[in-house]
């Protein structure tokens, strides 16, 4: 039976418990805004289970000096959204995190496997699906959302210590720990992409000032929502940043007929979206990392012979190759001939020098 906790002293006096280790998930809801809205933190420790209500009137801060806590650790599945809902509330972030999808890949079960799934295959219990798309901004939540909340956190333990186990004998404690570190230090750091315009392909042939500009809206585009908190979709759409960047707008009334439809694009918004476009490029602006191209036929059996050195240290390490290497780290390393800051860490080590050896011959 879950404990719902909705009060300052009734959270402290949870948190009191001794744990080795806490068990941690969240619900949240991302519709109408930038970040996630927090919606309900549960917690496991020792056994005993608090769904923490974060909509009522609650101290967190407290909940923020556990989870940072680097002598307990905080067993997540598949934690990189939560870790971003939890940011408000945890500012500096985890001590230490477990999480069990990413320790699951390197025991051997399979990549991105799904926390019911991997409660199935190691506890033989079929935990329910059917609140996953829930409104958990709803007060009072019903019985099966809070039943659906707390096997969340349930079999945790359990995860933790059969994967602890699986991961010391197969020799992948260490490599484990790393990447949850490196998860953590992404959410701390939240950083915000400084190069959008390279996702944009089908502009790979524009004049070097359209790419700019391009730029110049989608950085405009992720501080505006970021700022009024709206999904950035509801500030300009792809096709209309495309739009603008290639045909920018005369004037005020003619950025306003193109741009409406947009539910968070307002006057004062469009006004500095207006000012956005309007001013002059400079040296700066056009300093940038160009817009790649559609893989050349060359570029593919490049990329194809990188890929064929990580199937091969997948096989032989035991791991998914996805684990191993993403095809984009080794799309960047033909492109720009650097080693990849992703492929840092346990990655260099196992991949470097073949990967390096191989891209000098091709």
């Amino acid at each position: 039976m879950a404990d719902w906790i909705d009060s300052t002293d009734a959270l402290a006096a949870f948190l009191a418990r001794p744990a080795a280790r806490i068990g941690l998930d969240t619900e949240f809801m991302r519709i109408d805004t930038f970040a996630p809205k927090l919606a309900l933190v549960q917690i496991e420790l020792d056994g005993a289970i608090a769904l923490v209500d974060p909509l009522a009137a609650i101290d967190l801060a407290p909940l923020a000096v556990r989870l940072g806590d680097a002598s307990a650790p905080c067993v997540m599945h598949s934690a990189s959204e939560d870790l971003d809902a939890l940011a408000p509330v945890v500012p500096e972030g985890l001590g230490v995190l477990f999480d069990t999808q990413v320790a699951a890949a390197f025991a051997g079960l399979g990549p991105g496997l799904g926390y019911q799934k991997l409660v199935l295959a190691l506890c033989g219990v079929d935990v329910p699906k059917g609140e996953t798309r829930s409104d958990w901004l709803r007060r009072p939540l019903s019985p099966q959302q809070l039943e659906y909340a707390a096997q969340d956190v349930v079999h945790l333990p359990f995860l933790h210590d059969e994967l602890a186990r699986r991961l010391a004998e197969r020799g992948y404690t260490a490599w484990h720990a790393e990447d949850c570190a490196r998860m953590l230090e992404r959410a701390r750091r939240r950083e915000v992409d400084l190069q959008p315009q390279v996702a944009f392909r089908g502009a790979a042939d524009w004049p070097r000032e359209a790419q700019a500009r391009l730029r110049r809206m989608l950085l405009w585009r992720d501080a505006t929502a970021r700022r009024v908190d709206r999904p950035r979709p509801w500030l300009l759409d792809d096709p209309r940043i495309l739009d603008f960047a290639a045909r920018p707008p005369r004037d005020a009334a003619d950025l306003f007929e193109r741009s409406r439809g947009l539910r968070a694009l307002r006057g004062a918004e469009r006004d500095d979206l207006l000012a956005c476009l309007s001013a002059p490029l400079t040296d700066e602006d056009l300093v940038f990392d160009p817009i790649p191209a559609a893989a050349s036929p060359q570029e593919r059996r490049a990329v194809t012979a990188l890929k064929e050195v990580v199937v091969e240290r997948a096989a032989a390490l035991d791991l998914p190759e996805g684990l191993l290497c993403a095809r984009r780290h080794l799309e960047a390393l033909w492109l720009t001939r650097r080693w990849p800051a992703a492929l840092e860490g346990w990655r260099r080590e196992v991949l470097h020098d073949a990967l390096m050896a191989r891209l000098a011959s091709t």
